[in-house]
């Protein structure tokens, strides 16, 4: 019977709950258990895939095209598997589904309600997920802090999953924050006691305390917290401020996270391998290189919203035993050729990630000029790749006014154009090309060198495309294809073989590198760059 660990947040938001899940995945993981793990968010969109990411921060696509939160990248990258649509549960997509069924006659004309057909459907979703991937465990982590009322039909939903398969089978933990007065010189548990007194009026008592922290928790504190909120002094665990990540899953080990979970739940502990976690945290904190990578982006405000090409660019460093330092610069700010220079002249490699919407594409297009003319490696994802055809069409290939019908529907010279089949929708919400899709990569190309591959696959989120009207102008010109989809019609991968380094795809690799294992793109790109060092 499959295990389920459910993990809940209080006193603030964004307390790191989704590398907790991640990182108890990936201690679980390292005992050869199955495991996978499940995202539930209240916010009533259906997902995110149509959320500001200043509000929201990336959108992270899976192989089934899934438009899911950014955790599932973390997710995917610490266990090493991959997710998909059941993985991310929000409030949206549950009410939609039992609205849905009412509106067919599913309920034989009874008065829907929260209880039980909304907790019935959140239940029905980890039933789901559990017969998918028939894992061992099952971690689940609900979305938001404890107290948010529209969070508690996910803790009433919990609530009686956990009565209906018994206690044994399940683990609730709780993680909040210990607050530090540096006047007094004191961490304060109150907050953290009064959120596990508002999780037991709900009737949930959770079995562990995850409590992050800026510095180390002392005895007393432990002491207290676990007498004031009923849970076992070795279950009272300390999660304090990391350089990295990817170290969470180590400092949680040593405080016996993984030993205290299994107990509880009846499973054997037995002996994890983490030898080749261990070894890449000693290559992270020990770099024998350094690079800096010029981040060219419009939502550069929040660096979450870029957090899987951050994450993949220093996986590739990671490989190379190289520190990789992001300039994170806002591409509206670059008006002139010289600016691009200004903010360039210090930079190693240049990156232009996915985007929408025509707010700094000029800046885009001087930054990527810059990168071509100069021989600065270049990689250009989705959004990357269409500037990076504007900008050869216009100023290699001379036409002057070539654009995208996404930023000038009345352009001259339609470069880059509407997929066919996107011509005629007018919703926004899951309607783009989406997930995974084959590709058929040139010999001889950087592309191919990387991959070491004719066919390769890789997820999709785009609307856009090359107007293959313009191929053989700009192949004419020096531009290389080297990736397209197998029948030939869309361009999925360009180069430009007389540089070092200037490759851009259609797809997103951000979306399946690994921290033990780079995607072939960013591996490339980052190797060019070193090399030019």
């Amino acid at each position: 019977m499959t295990k389920y660990i459910f993990i809940t947040g209080g006193v603030v938001s964004s307390l790191g709950k989704g590398i907790l899940a991640a990182s108890l995945g990936r201690l679980l993981v390292s005992r050869g258990y199955k495991v996978s793990i499940q995202k539930f968010d209240p916010y009533i969109n259906v997902d995110p895939g149509t959320m500001s990411p200043f509000q929201h921060g990336e959108v992270f696509v899976c192989d089934d095209g899934a438009e899911t939160d950014l955790d599932l990248g973390h997710y995917e990258r610490f266990i090493n598997t991959n997710l998909s649509q059941i993985n991310n549960v929000t409030s949206g997509s549950v009410y939609q589904t039992v609205i849905n069924k009412e509106r067919k006659g599913e309920y034989l004309g009874a008065t829907v309600q929260m209880i039980p057909h909304i907790t019935g459907e959140i239940k029905s979703r980890l039933i789901k997920a559990t017969k998918k991937d028939e894992p061992d465990i099952l971690i689940a982590e609900i979305g938001g802090t404890i107290g948010d009322i529209e969070s508690l039909p996910f803790i009433e939903a919990i609530r009686q999953f956990r009565s209906e398969i018994g206690y044994g089978n399940s683990m609730s933990i709780h993680v909040t924050l210990l607050p530090y007065l540096p006047t007094s010189g004191e961490l304060k548990t109150k907050p953290s006691q009064h959120s596990v007194n508002v999780l037991r009026s709900y009737g949930i008592q959770p079995e562990m305390l995850v409590l992050r922290t800026q510095i180390p928790i002392g005895k007393n504190e432990k002491d207290k917290l676990a007498l004031f909120c009923s849970v076992n002094k070795n279950c009272v665990i300390e999660c304090k401020d990391m350089d990295t990540i990817y170290e969470v899953p180590l400092y949680l080990e040593e405080q016996g996270i993984t030993k205290e979970i299994l107990n509880f739940l009846g499973m054997e502990n037995k002996t994890p391998n983490l030898s080749d976690w261990q070894e890449m945290i000693e290559a992270i904190k020990h770099p024998k290189k350094e690079a800096t990578i010029a981040l060219v982006g419009k939502y550069t405000e929040l660096n979450d919203a870029y957090i899987s090409v951050v994450e993949s660019l220093k996986h590739a460093g990671y490989k190379n035993s190289a520190k990789i330092n992001i300039k994170w610069i806002a591409s509206e700010n670059i008006t002139s050729d010289k600016e691009a220079n200004e903010y360039l002249s210090d930079v190693d490699g240049i990156l232009v990630p996915g985007g929408f919407g025509v707010r700094g594409i000029e800046g885009k297009l001087k930054v990527i000029k810059y990168a071509r003319e100069n021989n600065i490696p270049y990689l250009g994802l989705c959004l990357g790749m269409q500037c990076a055809v504007i900008e050869f069409a216009r100023n290699v290939a001379n036409l002057k006014d070539a654009n995208s019908t996404e930023f000038d529907k009345n352009t001259e010279f339609k470069i880059v154009d509407l997929l066919e089949e996107q011509k005629n929708i007018l919703g926004y919400g899951a309607t783009m090309r989406l997930g995974s899709y084959p590709c058929k990569i040139k010999n001889n190309s950087k592309a191919y060198k990387v991959y070491n591959n004719e066919l390769i696959y890789e997820r999709h989120r785009h609307r856009f495309e090359l107007n293959n009207e313009y191929r053989e102008l700009l192949e004419k010109n020096g531009l290389v294809i080297s990736g397209t989809s197998p029948d030939g019609l869309l361009a999925e991968i360009i180069e430009i073989p007389k540089n070092d380094w200037f490759v851009a795809c259609q797809f997103h690799p951000e979306f399946k590198s690994r921290p033990q294992k780079p995607h072939p793109l960013f591996l490339g790109f980052i190797n060019a760059v070193l090399n030019q060092k």
